[in-house]
């Protein structure tokens, strides 16, 4: 009984510890643009979405049901299986914050779980249907949802205030924005900080700490939601400078409208009880916002990568995961070996971090790096055929070299003066 206590306290302080890398790999969902286009300044940002993201953690459970009660079979689940699920979660989440990619926690989470269940008990143990409806559809539709959402919203604000004055309607967006990142600070406690409450009562149920088919205690709620909060506050500053204008440039307008349509879809589906990705949302969102505005486009080098990324979360934290399963099978010996290897793996990871520092102190300068950075083929070619906003033209004008005058066949040539 002692071992199985110590196992079981081990998978929850584990599972606080995603929550906390959660936290801060999805800061920028909800503040990248906000910092990017000056609405807030950096650390007053990340202040304001941790505390929504607490309160946004005690406003429903139903993800944390979807994980605890319906993705895998959690009579055939050990809590030595949970623990190498939030394995491959963390690694899978701390890489790609060294890297600077937008990735999915929540399908780090499911990938883990998934492959640590597979691998414990056989592919029976992951419920399809509700792995389908609520993990995978919802991760194609939220994306192309939020993205469509975004560029008509962004459209449609242009159109409106076209003839309102350029300075006045800036700061009515850049305020507009502040609320609205507010909005999906709210909506990412709210869906997200539900995922690591789920693994949590899993947890208790595999250990006989709760009877089947419970809620979360509230102690778990509030242990989850204060993990997601302090991560937020931390601040993924390097996947911000990827989201504040490694994707595209967004304009107040283009950021409000953003965020009011990621809010929307992650609210909608925290409602339903879909395990939807924030991240996949408030890219697509940005990307959408993008393209809205005329001569407006998308880095889509950029974009490519973190396609990518997204492609390889579920089989790279699942694979991860089930090879940490048939080590901790061993015994308490091979648990003890998977401990040591996650710490200094993350350890390594965060040492390889400090070669190049972005904090606080120099987002905003990263960002305007970003900027700078070439474009790529696809959006240099729908930049030729975009006409440039207003203005841009008398400015090009102007700096343009004055043409060469046509020398006169009839004036004497400086051979012939001489």
């Amino acid at each position: 009984m002692e071992s199985f206590s110590l196992i079981l306290a081990i998978v929850v302080v584990t599972a606080l510890a995603f929550d906390f890398t959660n936290g801060f790999h999805d800061t920028a969902n909800a503040m990248a643009t906000t910092i990017s286009t000056g609405a807030l300044k950096p650390k007053v940002a990340v202040a304001m979405s941790a505390v929504l993201n607490l309160v946004g953690a005690f406003l429903s459970v139903e993800v944390a049901n979807t994980i605890s009660k319906g993705l895998v079979d959690e009579t055939g689940i050990r809590p030595e299986v949970i623990f190498a699920a939030l394995v491959g979660a963390i690694l899978w989440n701390l890489l790609t914050w060294l890297v600077g990619l937008p990735s999915s926690s929540s399908h780090a989470l499911m990938g883990g779980l998934i492959g640590a269940a597979v691998a414990s008990a056989g592919i029976g143990a992951v419920n399809g249907d509700v792995l389908v409806t609520k993990v995978l559809l919802p991760a194609v539709a939220a994306p192309i949802v939020a993205g469509v959402a975004a560029l008509l919203a962004s459209r449609m604000t242009y159109s409106l205030g076209r003839k309102a004055d350029g300075k006045a309607a800036a700061k009515g967006y850049r305020a507009g924005q502040i609320a609205s990142a507010g909005l999906v600070s709210l909506a990412h406690g709210t869906n997200d900080a539900q995922k690591t409450m789920g693994i949590i009562t899993l947890a208790l149920i595999a250990g006989g700490s709760l009877a089947p088919d419970s809620d979360p205690p509230v102690w778990v709620i509030l242990g989850a939601g204060l993990a997601i909060a302090l991560g937020t506050y931390l601040g993924g500053w390097r996947i911000i400078r990827t989201m504040g204008k490694g994707l595209t440039d967004l304009q107040p307008q283009q950021g409000f409208a953003a965020q009011t349509s990621a809010a929307t879809v992650i609210l909608a589906s925290s409602h339903l009880g879909f395990s939807l990705s924030t991240t996949h949302s408030v890219s697509g969102a940005v990307m959408g916002a993008g393209l809205g505005r005329k001569g407006g486009v998308v880095r889509w080098s950029t974009a490519t990568r973190m396609f990518v990324a997204w492609g390889l979360t579920l089989p790279a934290a699942a694979l991860v995961a089930a090879l940490a399963e048939w080590v901790c099978r061993l015994g308490d010996w091979g648990t003890a070996l998977v401990a040591v290897f996650l710490v200094a793996a993350s350890f390594a990871i965060w040492r390889i971090s400090r070669r190049e520092v972005v904090d606080h102190t120099n987002v905003v300068d990263d960002l305007a790096v970003g900027a700078a950075e070439p474009a790529g083929v696809v959006t240099t070619a729908m930049a030729a055929v975009s006409p440039p906003p207003a203005g841009v033209t008398e400015d090009l004008t102007a700096t343009l070299p004055a043409p060469a005058a046509t020398p006169d066949p009839k004036a004497p040539s400086a051979a012939t003066t001489v």
